[in-house]
């Protein structure tokens, strides 16, 4: 199987889909690995690194697509690059199937497999190629030391000759995978800590990092098969606002990670209940690339409204992009090694496999895919 790694075009984008290590592994497999030019020069990896594991260098990136059987990379292609791809071959990227209508038609047009890296299960199985998850987790932490970097005291209680410095309260809206890492981070740096998640399941594991939990009376919530917090009823939100305020109003800082999967970000946080906070306090609002869970929040900028800072920036794992590269490498490799046959020497398409019926997009000139079948014939 021939395999091109493309290195990332997306403005500001510094991650990579693998570093070396992995693409040694993948050669270890049997796999002919073509890497694009340049790859791994925005977290300091030489070509010659990976030429020393095995891998080919090519600068025609066009060629590069023309020839490969399996097309790797971290942020979705363009619509022609994937007319690019020969017909039968495999693309596997971040994708976003719900929102990228022409994008997954030109994939089925033009007869390649598109796997879907948000589609892989959150199951036991596939925790090792959840790249959702590995990536969640460096925001959260890189969210805090925004916070921490834009908030006008500091985290810890200090006791001096000159006073004793009063902790920073920090509340974490979310608490999955961003806002556990949210909350690790901030009690690391000696805040005070609380947390709110409309899934009552995850009171264990804030308490379990040093938070306190908050509990909001909401009714009947929950989570879905695939652990994701299930949508609130607009009662429901407004309960919700009603009691996040109360906490907003006296916290320094205010960290909110809450997304649902393929819709746009639930808004949390209302110009009021922002107008409540204290002139010098910060709000990360993680979710701005979907939307944003909090109003005034603008992507890539931190807004100040009545002396408190709003944080939007998105791609916040682009922040650390050596562990975040090295992460999802691993995430990668963890997939294609799970799909791969040792005889044929190649991935093999079972849709037998949960992983690949989940994650499969589009497969021989069809949309394959159950859930998103599912989704957009109910819209």
């Amino acid at each position: 199987m021939k395999v091109a790694i493309l290195k990332e075009t997306f403005p500001g984008e510094k991650r990579v889909a693998m570093v070396p290590k992995h693409v040694e592994k993948l050669v270890g497999l049997g796999a002919t690995v073509k890497v694009e030019k340049g790859l791994g020069e925005t977290i300091n990896h030489k070509d010659a690194e990976y030429t020393d594991i095995g891998a080919e260098i090519v600068e025609d990136r066009q060629k590069l697509l023309a020839e490969a059987d399996l097309v790797l990379r971290l942020r979705k292609p363009s619509i022609e690059e994937v007319s690019w791809q020969k017909e039968g071959s495999i693309s596997i990227s971040y994708l976003d199937p719900f929102n990228e209508d022409a994008l997954v038609e030109a994939m089925r047009v033009s007869k390649v497999s598109a796997f879907s890296m948000e589609m892989i299960p959150r199951s036991t199985i596939a925790q090792k190629m959840d790249a959702l998850s590995s990536q969640a987790s460096l925001a959260g932490y890189v969210a805090t030391l925004l916070a921490a970097e834009n908030l006008d005291g500091i985290f810890p209680m200090m006791m001096t000759p000159a006073g004793t410095l009063s902790p920073a309260r920090v509340f974490i809206i979310g608490a999955g995978v961003a806002g556990l890492q949210a909350i690790a981070t901030a009690k690391r740096l000696g805040a005070r800590v609380e947390a709110f998640d409309t899934r009552a399941v995850v009171e264990t594991e804030v308490k379990s990092l040093g938070g306190k939990f908050i509990k909001i009376d909401l009714g009947e919530t929950g989570q879905t098969k695939d652990g994701y917090a299930k949508a609130l009823t607009n009662e429901q939100l407004d309960l919700q606002r009603q009691g996040l305020a109360k906490v907003c109003a006296r916290s320094d800082v205010v960290i909110t990670t809450a997304q649902l999967f393929g819709r746009p970000a639930p808004r949390i946080l209302t110009k009021e209940m922002v107008a409540m906070m204290k002139p010098g306090s910060v709000i990360v609002d993680m979710a701005v690339e979907s939307g944003g869970n909090v109003d005034g929040s603008e992507l890539d900028k931190i807004v100040e409204v009545d002396g408190v800072k709003i944080i939007g920036y998105g791609n916040l794992p682009g922040r650390v992009p050596l562990h975040a590269s090295q992460m999802y490498s691993s995430n990668l490799y963890s997939l294609i090694e799970e799909l791969w046959s040792k005889d044929e020497k190649s991935i093999i398409l079972d849709q037998t496999n949960e992983i690949t019926s989940s994650a499969l997009v589009t497969y021989k000139g069809e949309m394959v895919n159950e859930t998103i079948k599912n989704i957009k014939s109910k819209s």
